[in-house]
Parts: structure tokens; C-alpha cells; sequence
């Protein structure tokens, strides 16, 4: 569905020149800032998680019993917010950065992320909107009414597969060059779209090559770690350099010398 709007964010989008690299591609390729964007947007997810479990396990009543809700929610939310701005603009910028086209919109674990992120985003709403207008009834309650404690499961639940999906992207059990034409996964993460069309295939084969890693240890067989080609074999032993001739053999029919110091 956006599969051509991302490819232009990967292929396209601060392109200079025909022979350029894209604003995406220049990132991918940066040695430090993608990793970092990266490493950021795990530990604010991280930091973001652990504070909204405080209010999740509030609202399901299994923690923190004895303290009112609007307390608690009023020393977490502030942490909790400025966590979820930095996740989500660290996020945008790893996804941009990390072939949005090829590598993230047609990853089942990331499609699976982004509906269980969904998920989590209508229950804020819902709680919010709906569940929390009553927080005055059940604030100091031990045990909340059932459907605060059921959006608060649903919160939690969701954040947990957030993060497993996400790390689980990092691994290729179901990209779509593993996956069989026509199967359920197959269609749930559009590979139809990844594989179809010469242009597009052309693409792929020159982002391949891009961020292809290359093992200087299998360049040049048994070569040097360079990639030096190994020595030529040596040369046949009739071809080798002449070496300093033996003396000749003494004629048998020659007369003996005498040997030095003793007389003729």
C-alpha cells in the first residue's frame, strides 16, 4: 500500500545527482550516526516502557495499591512523555535511515510492531477519553473497576510485543526471500510488491551492493588479508634459473696428480 512511497524515501529523496545517494542511503552508510539513532530509540522505548508499567500495574491493581492513581500519574506521565517524544523521533529517524522500503515495510515482525503500536495508541485514547473521566470514583480504590484494569492489561500487553517484534526484526527467519510465493506471510507483508518489476529489482540489487559487507579474508584465496592474489605457482625445474655447473668428472685414462705436500 505505501510501498512506493517509501522506496522514494529510500531511493529518492535528496537524490543530487543520477549517481547519488539519497539522503536515507547517506545515512545508512554514515559509520556512527545511525548506530546511534538506533541505540537511542532502544533505550527511550526502554525508559518510556518501564514508566508506563508503573501505571499499568497500578490500574490493574497488582502494585502500588496504597497510593492514589492521579498521584502517581502525576510524578510518572511527565517521565513517561518526554521518553515517548524521544522514542518516537528516534524511531522515525532508524526507520528512514535503514531501507524503509526493503528492509522495515515488508518485515512481518515490523508489521506486526506497528499493529500492536496501533493498538496501544487507541487504548491511550480510549483511557483517556473514556475510562479516565471516572477517575475520581475508583483514584484511592486498591482494586479499580474492570475496565480500568483491562485497559491497563491491554497497555502492557501491547508495549511487551512492541518491544519483542522489534528486537525480532533484527533477524531474517521471515523476510520475504525465505517466505513462499502465495503463503499467508507472503501476502501479509506484500513480498509481491518487493519482487515485482525490473526496475525495482535493479534497486534492490544496488542497495545490495551499497551496504555490502566485504570479508577481506575470502578475497584472494590464500592470498593476503588484502585480497593479494596468492604467488604464482613456481616455475617447472626445466625453466628454473641456471645454477653454477659441478665440475667434470676426472678422465679415468688422465695421470694421477700428486696430492699437495707430497713430493712428484
Amino acid at each position: 500500500m505505501f510501498h512506493d512511497f517509501f522506496a522514494w524515501l529510500q531511493y529518492d529523496l535528496g537524490k543530487a545527482s543520477e549517481d547519488g545517494l539519497s539522503w536515507s542511503q547517506q545515512l545508512n552508510g554514515s559509520q556512527n550516526i545511525w548506530n546511534l539513532f538506533e541505540g537511542t530509540h532502544v533505550l527511550t522505548l526502554m525508559f518510556f516502557a518501564g514508566t508506563i508499567w508503573i501505571i499499568d500495574l497500578r490500574m490493574m491493581g497488582v502494585a502500588f495499591r496504597n497510593v492514589p492513581f492521579s498521584r502517581l500519574n502525576d510524578r510518572v506521565l511527565p517521565i513517561t512523555m518526554l521518553a515517548f517524544g524521544m522514542m518516537v523521533f528516534t524511531g522515525l529517524v532508524t526507520f528512514f535511515g535503514r531501507q524503509p522500503a526493503t528492509f522495515y515495510y515488508h518485515d512481518v515482525w515490523f508489521r506486526l510492531k506497528m499493529i500492536f503500536l496501533v493498538i496501544a495508541s487507541i487504548n491511550i485514547f480510549w483511557f483517556h477519553f473514556m475510562v479516565q473521566k471516572n477517575q475520581a470514583e475508583w483514584d484511592e480504590m486498591a482494586k479499580p473497576p474492570n475496565r480500568v484494569r483491562i485497559s491497563g492489561a491491554i497497555s502492557m500487553t501491547c508495549w511487551i510485543l512492541v518491544i519483542i517484534f522489534g528486537r525480532f526484526i533484527a533477524y531474517d527467519w521471515y523476510k520475504c526471500d525465505k517466505l513462499e510465493p502465495g503463503s499467508f506471510l507472503f501476502n501479509f507483508a506484500e513480498c509481491s510488491n518487493l519482487y515485482s518489476g525490473e526496475e525495482h529489482d535493479e534497486l534492490l540489487e544496488e542497495e545490495e551492493l551499497l551496504n555490502e559487507d566485504v570479508d577481506p579474508l575470502s578475497q584472494g584465496g590464500g592470498g593476503s588479508v588484502f585480497g593479494t592474489p596468492p604467488a604464482e605457482d613456481a616455475a617447472p625445474a626445466e625453466d628454473a634459473a641456471p645454477t653454477e655447473e659441478s665440475p667434470p668428472d676426472p678422465d679415468p685414462a688422465a695421470p694421477a696428480q700428486p696430492t699437495p705436500g707430497q713430493g712428484g
